[in-house]
């Protein structure tokens, strides 16, 4: 019974999802858009018609359709007739018109015109509707001897009403209160019309920008692929009264410090806004390499039509599909940022005072101290006195942080191209870095990257951004709980941010099911998956095999297409695309961005071993040219996992706080990571150096706020479809021998497609046959593309559906 229930809920699921995708299917859109066209023009005529015929048609819809006897003169017959007296007498009157534009409108939209942005339209048609079938009504009320309502009987009553509660001249004065106010909300020209009228607006004349101050106390040593933003550089000096040559160098909030030039900040209250650029003046060396070239179209010739488009054409816009999609905005994220976080002058010189006694317990003397105040943690650096070892001062590093009494100190000896020796403290109250303030940032806000990426803060609260196309690919690992579900979140934030759903496309892998599957709502604007899978976000191990065997296929694809046109990488390609040198008609189309993000790299590892393995590296190695890109992350940072062949194909290293020197080696292939505080303090390592960085902290609310944000919008009919895996080759064809088959090869071909299970054993109990037979057997129906290759315990994957396909294919060989 229970199976039976089962199966007739299986159908009704089946039924119910074939009727949606009816639904989201183009053609069907594309015919309730001319559906709607021509009755928008069938709906004008019989309004026109009724303004003459309203008074022998103005009777009853219900006897007008039911009675035979009726006879109307509106053009539109008892149809047209039974419509306008709902429009203009029942509804809103005259104003009705304007439904007319609404339904034309709609049905351009449907089919792929689009003359205006849909959403204002509606916004502004159904508040003209409102309001004039109000004033339209008053005037009906003022005028009491009229027949026919201007207003309709909406706009009579409501107008009826509003004079009974404030009078005409109330009424008017509400009206007209409307009216100026959508006009000053939804028309910038009226509103600075009106302001200049008033004389509340001068005009002509320009403002003077302060000068930038400088200052050459400090500079960066951030890496070329981080931008550096924010308003902190050297500007307090704390002095101690008793060791004069001592100095702490507080980093404040004044200052911006931009490579080797400090930009004056005015906004200091508001932290979490964009620089405005009219308040500051740069002074910024111009790189030939990172200016923006406009597009040039090359002159086409006319005979040449296979390979260029007609040049009046313009510039391709790979966004016009989507063209009113709008960019989550930064106030879908909270504010975190703590007030109560500042590190105080008594903290700085208390820590100064313990660091400095350590090290003249063991006899080193240094010549000059400094401080770095960061999010989470101050950076000291030490001047040591000369002859002083660098190696003895790493060795006091678990003493220095008994003395402080503080977790995850970091020695840092010595500072790449500082000179100094670095220590790293723990502040008494940590900063959390808020997502909403690096989104705001003027880093990020004018980052001119392919695939930004904001991470956090580093410790000098610069906003660290990196470039995702550049890295090329990622490894995320640390230990539970220490913020790498929020890094993962972090990064996909940023993308989402940045890249407008004709530029990028998601696969994400979660074999946890629960950490990514808040994203499966913008399935259709985003994510990419097989054709046959119905989920968006992968959570079985063998699709994740097929999904990444398919993505090997549309990385060779993506360069057979490179060749062709003499393309180095995808950004050379895509501008010529752009250019319209490129035909659609041979196969050239625009190539967006692939991200792969897999949450639980170990699980994978575990259960599938080298078929993950295998195409992850080759995608590494390979996909960067054509747009591919991965992100892999762990909570398992051991060498089995994290192999040597992963470990040489992604560069970029992001670990979080784990537990072991050993781990952090894993990861690193340096320690440091051991010494990390959690709660998303990480360290980044690119090459060489290292580089600490804060978490920029979102919760799951604020993505969740952002994902409906992105899936309320208007998207594609479906996700991005990946090529398709497990067809018969024409390699596995060739390969197959008909003279050498089995006699029962077509009659065992049969039976697995009949049963759908790829099994060698149901082989030898149906025939009754030997094992090595119905091995030999199965073996050739791998090599001829029947079923797919061996898969250890589990059966053989059936590559055909039904025996009609089959016998079709059996001819062929």
């Amino acid at each position: 019974m229970a199976d039976k229930n089962k199966e007739k809920k299986d159908l009704k699921s089946k039924k119910d999802s074939k009727f949606m995708l009816f639904l989201k299917n183009e053609k069907f859109h594309f015919l309730i858009g001319v559906f709607l066209i021509l009755f928008s023009g069938f709906l004008l005529l019989s309004l026109i018609s009724y303004l003459f015929t309203w008074k022998s048609d103005n009777i009853q819809w219900i006897s007008t359709i039911s009675s035979s006897n009726i006879v109307v003169e509106n053009w539109g017959g008892k149809l047209g007739a039974t419509l306008s007296n709902l429009f203009l007498f029942s509804w809103f009157g005259i104003p009705s018109f304007i439904f007319v534009f609404i339904f034309s409108i709609i049905g351009l939209f449907l089919i792929r015109i689009k003359p205006l942005k849909l959403s204002k339209v509606l916004k502004i048609t159904t508040l003209s509707i409102i309001w004039l079938s109000i004033a339209l009504g008053l005037a009906d009320n003022i005028l009491t001897n009229q027949e026919f309502l201007l207003g309709g009987s909406y706009g009579y009553f409501i107008s009826k009403w509003l004079i009974s509660f404030a009078g005409i001249f109330g009424t008017a004065t509400i009206l007209i209160t409307i009216l100026l106010s959508f006009l000053i909300l939804y028309s910038n020209k009226f509103y600075n019309f009106t302001q200049q009228k008033l004389g509340l607006v001068k005009t002509n004349k320009t403002e003077e920008i302060p000068e930038t101050i400088t200052s050459e106390n400090t500079t960066s040593n951030i890496s070329d692929n981080n931008i550096i933003d924010d308003k902190k550089t050297t500007n307090n000096l704390i002095n101690d009264e008793n060791e004069k040559d001592i100095e702490i160098i507080d980093i404040s909030k004044e200052t911006t410090n931009l490579g080797n030039l400090e930009i004056t900040d005015t906004t200091k209250d508001n932290d979490d806004e964009i620089i405005n650029t009219n308040n500051t003046e740069e002074i910024i060396e111009i790189d030939e390499n990172n200016i923006e070239k406009p597009l040039e179209i090359e002159t086409i010739n006319n005979n040449d039509d296979d390979d260029f488009f007609i040049k009046e054409q313009g510039l391709f816009d790979p966004t016009l599909d989507l063209s009113f999609y709008k960019m989550p905005s930064p106030e879908l994220l909270e504010n975190h940022t703590s007030n109560d976080s500042e590190v105080t002058p008594e903290e700085l010189n208390a820590n100064k005072n313990k660091i400095v006694e350590t090290l003249e317990n063991y006899n080193i003397k240094i010549d000059k101290i400094k401080a770095t105040i960061g999010p989470t943690i101050t950076l000291y650096e030490i001047v040591p006195a000369p002859g002083v070892r660098i190696s003895k001062i790493k060795s006091l590093e678990d003493d220095i942080a008994l003395s402080l009494a503080a977790l995850g100190i970091r020695i840092i000896a010595p500072m790449p191209g500082r000179g100094t020796v670095g220590i790293e403290v723990p502040n008494a109250k940590p900063e959390i870095v808020s997502m909403r303030k690096v989104i705001l940032s003027k880093a990020f806000q004018e980052s001119k990257y392919e695939l930004p990426i904001v991470l956090g803060k580093t410790i000098s609260n610069e906003t660290f951004i990196l470039d995702l196309a550049k890295t090329p690919h990622m490894l995320v690992a640390g230990a539970t709980g220490q913020g790498k579900s929020v890094g993962i979140n972090a990064i996909l934030t940023s993308l989402l941010y940045k890249k407008h759903p004709a530029q990028l496309k998601l696969i994400l892998v979660d074999p946890k099911q629960v950490e990514l599957s808040i994203y499966s709502k913008i399935e259709k604007h985003y994510l990419a998956k097989l054709p046959d899978e119905e989920d968006a976000i992968i959570t079985d191990v063998q699709k994740v095999v097929r999904t990444l065997n398919s993505l090997t296929i549309e990385m060779d694809n993506r360069y057979k297409i490179l060749k062709s046109v003499d393309a180095r990488n995808i950004i050379e390609y895509n501008n010529k695309f752009i250019n319209r040198k490129l035909n659609p008609n041979k196969g050239h189309k625009f190539l967006p961005y692939i991200v792969v993000v897999i949450d639980e790299f170990a699980d994978l590892i575990m259960t599938a071993g080298k078929e993950v393995e295998t195409p992850i590296a080759r995608i590494a190695q390979l996909a960067r040219a054509v747009g591919i890109h991965m992100i892999i992350a762990t909570q398992r940072p051991s060498t089995n996992i994290i192999t040597g062949i992963i470990k040489a194909n992604f560069p970029t290293r992001v670990a979080f706080r784990v537990s072991s020197m050993i781990d952090s080696r894993t990861i690193l292939d340096s320690t440091g990571a051991n010494h990390l505080i959690g709660r998303g303090d990480m360290l980044i390592s690119q090459g060489n150096d290292l580089i600490r960085v804060q978490c920029a902290f979102v919760d799951t609310p604020e993505v969740a706020k952002i994902t409906k944000h992105i899936s309320e919008q208007q998207g594609y009919a479906s996700a991005f479809y990946l090529p398709e895996v497990g067809e018969v080759s024409e390699a596995g064809i060739s390969n197959f021998d008909n003279n050498e088959k089995d006699p029962m090869f077509e009659e065992a071909a049969r039976l697995i497609i009949g049963s759908q299970q790829g099994s060698t054993s149901s082989i030898q109990r149906k025939f009754s046959i030997g094992y090595n037979r119905a091995g030999r057997i199965m073996d050739q129906l791998e090599t001829a593309g029947i079923v797919g290759p061996f898969e250890g315990s589990k059966a053989r994957k059936v590559l055909f559906s039904d025996e009609y396909s089959l016998e079709q294919y059996l001819k062929t060989l």
